[in-house]
């Protein structure tokens, strides 16, 4: 199974990117899965209905979230009816939509995707451990699904690798996101599980995490604030990590994807030309 999954995306320049380059990415890699983190997608704060039927349309298998999930109140609502949309899992019991899915793909496979959020520098939260513990109970890979994907978003390197070692060799994918600055830590760890701290963003990078500099420079050097965040409009770079996997619904290879805009530009070798 060929999988990608691509960090972040920040306002209408991450927008643009992705709904220009995934068509063709989707043609020319041959991807089966594609999973997308969209909680930033609509001005830097949140996704709207709107949004997440564009990225659906342009190829994304499931779009996960993080602590902005819900910053567009219609999310709110619409998220009951799209199963395609994620949000963290160890949200308190009672908040809408869900936390996990199991994604068919066009060829018939079945993907688990989970999406979790962090506790280190983070707003409270269940905890991540125990969360992935019952979803890979009722869902186990190679019985439940062929593939497993789990995007943890959160600020704490170390907690994120913590959790990967938790559960490496029963999850096919952990990554993750939140950060918006792309980690050269891609590996696949002893029992399996490819691993990367952080996808990146997709978005301007002449900027402050996807923001226009010039009000987070004025705050960190004031503590003043003056004017609204706005996502950054320059060209963006599509970041993310494509994930080559095993019959056995284990990682074989990873390699980093950086298309467009700044920074140095990446594409799995053992897909490019396939």
């Amino acid at each position: 199974m060929r999988l990608l999954f691509i960090g972040d995306i920040v306002g209408r320049a991450g927008r643009a990117a992705l709904l220009e380059t995934l068509p063709k990415l989707r043609i020319a890699w041959g991807l089966d899965c594609v999973v997308v983190n969209g909680e930033n997608a609509a001005g830097g704060f949140g996704i709207t209905e709107t949004i997440c039927a564009d990225f659906v349309a342009a190829g994304a298998d499931c779009v996960t979230l993080g602590n902005h999930a819900f910053d567009q109140r219609e999310a709110l609502v619409f998220i009951a009816r799209q199963p395609r949309l994620i949000r963290p899992l160890n949200y308190p019991r009672g908040t809408p939509g869900r936390g996990a899915n199991l994604i068919e793909t066009a060829s018939g496979a079945r993907v688990l995707v989970v999406n979790l959020m962090g506790r280190i520098f983070m707003d409270a939260m269940d905890d991540p451990f125990a969360a992935i513990e019952h979803e890979i109970a009722a869902c186990p890979l190679g019985i439940g699904c062929d593939a497993s994907v789990v995007d943890f978003h959160a600020e704490a390197s170390s907690e994120k690798q913590a959790f990967a070692h938790f559960v490496d060799g029963r999850v096919s994918l952990v990554v993750g996101t939140h950060t918006h600055v792309p980690t050269a830590d891609h590996q696949i760890l002893p029992h399996g599980t490819a691993y990367v701290t952080d996808a990146g963003m997709t978005g301007d990078y002449d900027s402050v995490i996807g923001m226009e500099k010039e009000e987070p420079v004025r705050r960190f050097t004031t503590k003043l604030p003056v004017t609204r965040f706005e996502p950054a409009a320059g060209q963006a770079t599509l970041c993310g990590v494509a994930v080559e996997i095993d019959a056995t619904g284990l990682a074989a290879k990873i390699a980093p994807v950086r298309i467009g805009g700044r920074l140095a530009q990446s594409r799995p070798d053992f897909w490019e030309g396939s």
